[in-house]
Parts: structure tokens; sequence; C-alpha cells
């Protein structure tokens, strides 16, 4: 039972069925502890669980991404990489998740650059962190001439006190319809 009350679910589990095997083959007392334990040791059991697997989700949640992903899925803004294909681009606004796609498929924008922060840096303020991160997009005048724009995703504040100190630089095609990546000159604007 003092497994269970200190956590350790699956030990007390252990010792409340040696428990009952004792108990059963010299028919002594102690009957109400070893199921106090046993139960104990199920709730533990089952927290553990649960506790392990929103620990082992949530860092595979926060895994950045390949460079061009091998097929289409959602992803948290944060786990963007320089290279990552958007099928399309949120509206203005906070953005949590968005659809990647890989880069050879119809997509809206890509992800050419990123700008990091300093791990130890204070916040600077919305603006100021705006401002530095537009200073890393940079497009070519052919990318310009054919309608492409930028757009900057940068942390929050909230999501700088969370640690995120990684802002990014988009290409954008309004409209989408962009195949290939602007990264190695493979991009194809219709």
């Amino acid at each position: 039972m003092v497994t269970g009350v200190l956590g350790l679910g699956p030990v007390a589990l252990v010792l409340a069925a040696v428990a009952f095997r004792r108990i059963s083959s010299r028919h002594t007392r102690g009957r109400g502890l070893a199921i106090a334990g046993a139960v104990l040791g199920v709730v533990g059991t089952v927290a553990l669980v649960v506790g392990v697997t929103v620990a082992v989700l949530t860092v595979m949640a926060s895994r950045p991404l390949p460079p061009d992903v091998p097929a289409a899925r959602d992803a948290r803004a944060q786990q963007l990489v320089t290279g990552n294909c958007v099928l399309t681009v949120p509206d203005d606004g906070p953005v949590s998740t968005v659809r990647v796609v890989p880069c050879a498929e119809p997509h809206e924008a890509q992800v050419v650059t990123e700008f990091t922060f300093a791990a130890d840096a204070v916040w600077p303020g919305q603006q100021s962190a705006d401002a530095r991160v537009a200073r890393a997009c940079v497009l070519d005048a052919d990318e310009v001439a054919a309608g492409v724009r930028t757009v900057t995703w940068s942390p929050t504040e909230r999501s700088w006190a969370d640690g995120d100190r990684v802002g990014l630089c988009l290409a954008v095609l309004d409209g989408g319809g962009v195949t290939g990546s602007f990264l190695d000159g493979t991009a194809q604007i219709p």
C-alpha cells in the first residue's frame, strides 16, 4: 500500500499480488491493505501510462518537420523549417496549424528563410519581432515580377514565453498553384 501511495503503481501491483499469495497460503490478516495497495497500484499505473503517452505525443507534435515532407499533413507553425511548402496561408493573426504538402504538389507558400532570436534574448515587443523577421525576407526580381510576396510569422509574446525563438519568412503566391521549390529554382509559377 505504501508504494501505491508514493505513486509507484507497477511496484504496488507486484507487491499486492505477492501479499495476496502469502495471505491465502498462510491464512494471515491484511487482505484489506493488499486490496488498497492493488487499487492504488492500478490507479498509479494508469496515471503513469497516460503521462508517458501525453509526453511522447507532445514531443512528437513539436518535432521539426523535414524540409520537404513525403505526404501532406497538418503541422504546428513551430514545426515548420526552411523548405516546407504550405497549401494555403491563413488569414492575418496568430497561426497555430497549417497544412504542409510536398513541394511537388500545388501550394500557395513556402518557408524560404528562418530568423532565430538568441535563446537568452528578452522579448522585444511584437512590432520589433515582426521587423526583425521581415528583414530576413528577400525575394529575387523574377519572383517579385511574378507576383510573389512575403509573409512573416514571428513569435508572439505568449509563444516567446514558451521558448519560441524562430520567425519564418514565407514566399507566397496568392491563389496558389505553385509547384516546386523557390529555394532550388524549380518553382513553377502558373
